[in-house]
């Protein structure tokens, strides 16, 4: 077996926004989110982070094509499918909660907390299920 180097690209281009999101999102568990810049930051983060997955995810799915690994191909697009599904999703439910807070609702910025959490949680969920796909896609028979 030789490890299959547009796999093994994919891979690493597909870590690199998922570890940075991994990294940098806990930042905001130590800050308020009733406070407006740092809930805006926290939006601007989750958005960047969905553009930047879907991108990811459909370069990598046209270079699995490409390279004939279809099955790759399909968990890879899966992963660009939730990118473009989970972003319309969740930014709606963010800015629910921004203008539920901006109105008055003293449990925005909690619900806004609990959004925060289970974002960081669907990114690792999908950091575990890559990682451990990794064996799998990256060598060929």
């Amino acid at each position: 077996m030789t490890p299959d180097a547009v796999a093994v690209a994919v891979m690493i281009i597909l870590l690199f926004p998922m570890g940075y999101f991994t990294l940098a999102s806990p930042a905001f568990l130590l800050v308020r989110l009733d406070i407006q810049p740092v809930a805006q930051l926290l939006r601007g983060m989750f958005n960047a982070h969905f553009l930047v997955m879907r991108v990811a995810a459909f370069i990598g799915t046209a270079a699995l094509l490409l390279d004939g690994r279809l099955l790759a191909a399909l968990g890879v697009g899966l992963l660009a499918a939730l990118a473009i599904w989970g972003r319309r999703w969740f930014m709606r439910r963010v800015d629910e909660q921004l203008s539920a807070r901006d109105a008055g609702d003293a449990d925005a910025p909690r619900r806004l907390r609990r959004l925060h959490w289970s974002g960081m949680l669907a990114n690792a969920v999908l950091l575990v299920a890559l990682l451990a796909g990794i064996p799998y896609i990256a060598t060929s028979a």
